[in-house]
């Protein structure tokens, strides 16, 4: 049996955990899930909508009926976002890596911290050469690969979860099957 204390600091916790208060803060959120605009349906974009049309001719076929064009836009659909995630992480990927200042967080700590212990009275007495070679350095090849595979891991995880929702498209296209 749980008793009143448990009971009342669960209580208590609910009520602090109903999300942002501020406007401010509301309006932060809102914008969480457009960072990548991946999560927004497909006829939000006229562009896109005009690729999906397309494709559901090229599915169904000219003469197709209703049920079929439907179905056949449900496999369009689960395609284009299958394609919109896989370019964006693409993209995302391709800039990354082709940034020639990209710095791992840690490595960017730990400039900073060095930057601050040079401005103390007492700093170290450091070669110039030393703290310039230190500051202006940044990982290349298979070290910059792996910091930005490390460092981005949750952009990718987010971008992983977009393609699996958009894996509807082997359900779509099997109920598609079924109803040729």
């Amino acid at each position: 049996m749980t008793s009143a204390s448990k009971i009342r600091a669960n209580r208590a916790n609910a009520r602090a955990s109903t999300g942002p208060n501020t406007a401010a803060g509301r309006a932060r959120s809102a914008r969480n899930a457009l960072r990548h605009a991946l999560s927004l349906p497909v006829g939000s974009n006229g562009r896109v909508s005009e690729e999906v049309e397309t494709l559901v001719l090229e599915i169904a076929g000219p003469d197709a009926d209703a049920e079929i064009q439907d179905l056949a836009r449900r496999v369009a659909e689960a395609q284009t976002d299958l394609r919109r995630v896989r370019l964006r992480r693409r993209q995302f990927l391709s800039e990354t890596l082709s940034d020639p200042y990209y710095e791992s967080r840690a490595s960017t700590r730990n400039k900073v911290a060095l930057l601050r212990s040079l401005l103390r009275p007492n700093a170290p007495d450091i070669p110039i050469a030393a703290v310039e070679q230190f500051l202006t350095s940044t990982p290349e090849g298979p070290h910059k690969f792996a910091t930005v595979l490390s460092q981005e891991a949750k952009t990718l995880l987010a971008m992983d979860l977009y393609e699996r929702r958009a894996s509807r498209r082997k359900f779509a296209i099997r109920a598609l099957d079924e109803a040729r």
